[in-house]
Parts: C-alpha cells; structure tokens; sequence
C-alpha cells in the first residue's frame, strides 16, 4: 500500500455535490481505502468567465499501479459526466493524482508530483490538512516551502463538507 494524494475540483452541476459523490467512489475504488479529506475550498477558475471552483484533496492507500488508479479516476470522472473539450475549461469533476507515495512518475498520460502544483494555492492548502507537517516531494521539494512560496490568494475554505 502506498499514500496517494488526489486533487479534487469541480465548477459545474452542484460541485460540493460532485466531490462528495466522488468521494463515495474513491472509497469503492478496489484494494484502496479511502483515508482522509481536506475541507473544502472555493477558489476562482484558472480561465476568465467560468464559475468558481469548489476544489479539496483526498488521501488514499492503495496498491493499485498508477497507470490503473488513473484508468479509475478516469472512469468516475466520466461517470459524472467530465467532457474534455478545452484545456482548463469548466468540469463536473476533475480527479488528479498529486503524489504517488515517494514515487517521480513520468509516463505520457501520467507525470507525478502533479505538475503546476506548486503554483496552485488550491491545492498545496488542502494538501497541508493531510500531509505529514515535514512531507518531502519525491522530486526533493518540500511542501512547507511550497506553502511559503504560494500565498493563500483567492481561496475560500468552505465550512464543512
């Protein structure tokens, strides 16, 4: 078993409704135990013109291989009706595999640590709710520093999911 992080975000059909629902999933998921939430948090969309996000990140266990936890991710998404017609663009769901264990990943469809994830206060503050206080990415970076980097800008936590 090995400690994965996945970044959750939604900005279409009720996206509180969308992580809670994929939550559900997550913890179905096959030789995987869904472990911990963040809360959740609003956050502005990375384009002009779409609506906010509602974005948090799990914590799992699973010995699941990455390219499979990938295909499952991929499949809730779509179960929840994700239609991938512009980068960036609004999203019933969007599932992303932050960090794999002490894994560095770099597979076409699969780059682990998430790539950009260091610019991105909704998910770096998230994270923080469930990673260990001194978490070392597998690339060396840690995440303390990635906070000091990454101001809390724009985010709204939510009070309860």
């Amino acid at each position: 078993m090995e400690r994965i992080y996945i970044g959750m975000g939604s900005n279409l059909a009720d996206p509180a409704e969308q992580l809670r629902s994929a939550l559900d999933s997550l913890a179905q998921l096959p030789q995987t135990a869904l472990v911990g939430v963040s809360a959740f948090y609003q956050s502005d969309s990375l384009l002009p013109g779409q609506p906010r996000y509602t974005n948090a990140v799990a914590a799992l266990d699973s010995a699941l291989a990455p390219l499979a936890l990938l295909d499952a991710l991929q499949a809730i998404e779509n179960g929840q009706g994700r239609e991938r017609l512009e980068r960036w663009g609004p999203r019933t769901l969007d599932l992303d595999i932050l960090l794999f264990g002490d894994r560095l990943i770099d597979e076409p469809r699969l780059k682990v640590p998430h790539y950009h994830m260091q610019e991105r206060a909704f998910v770096l503050y998230p994270l923080a709710e469930l990673a260990p206080a001194d978490l070392r990415l597998a690339d060396g970076r840690r995440l303390d520093a990635l906070l000091a980097a990454c101001p809390f800008v724009g985010l709204e936590r939510q009070p309860s999911n």
